[in-house]
């Protein structure tokens, strides 16, 4: 698996481009608009997303996730994910930037190419997050097992998180199993 997070990123950005791309040359009639107070709260939710996406950067290790922190130490023989951190935004959902992106992704006016590509992107996310949790299970063993249990994945849910505690057992408890890897 040398390379394979950088890879993907770089892959997953080259695909983005071109829906994107696809969407702003093709135009539509909208479908609906967001009008009046509706405007105001969904624009308030984009800029919300966008804050909690971008205070949420402290909590990744960006070497790491890009796949620069294995590249200066040689090409791996398999990806080295780092250590399991939960974020105060991974307490409350399992895909924090994903549902960061579907928030601004349906919050904006649609047309049908906008709504094609919002569901396309949507179906990308959610299973691009599943397959990524079952190499999570590999890595972090029975503690990423527990977790799903407890925190939804893509969208929070009302009852359905976890204390910064319960956290912190579940970081140090992958420490053990990612162990049994290396």
């Amino acid at each position: 698996m040398p390379v394979y997070r950088l890879s993907y990123n770089a892959i997953a950005l080259v695909l983005l481009l071109v829906p994107v791309t696809l969407v702003y040359q093709i135009n539509g009639e909208y479908w609906w608009r967001w009008t009046g107070v509706l405007w105001w709260i969904v624009d308030g939710a984009v800029l919300l997303a966008l804050f909690a996406f971008l205070w949420s950067l402290r909590f990744y290790d960006g070497a790491t996730f890009l796949d620069w922190r294995q590249l200066k130490r040689g090409l791996p023989r398999e990806e080295d994910p780092g250590p399991l951190r939960l974020s105060p935004f991974h307490r409350i959902d399992r895909q924090p930037w994903y549902f960061f992106g579907l928030v601004i992704l349906w919050t904006r006016n649609m047309n049908a190419p906008l709504l094609v590509s919002a569901v396309i992107i949507t179906l990308y996310l959610w299973v691009g997050s599943r397959l990524e949790e079952r190499k999570l299970v590999y890595y972090y063993g029975e503690a990423y097992r527990e977790y799903p249990k407890r925190v939804p994945g893509l969208m929070p849910l009302p009852g359905r998180a976890i204390s910064a505690r319960e956290a912190n057992r579940l970081m140090r408890s992958s420490l053990k199993s990612k162990e049994s890897h290396t």
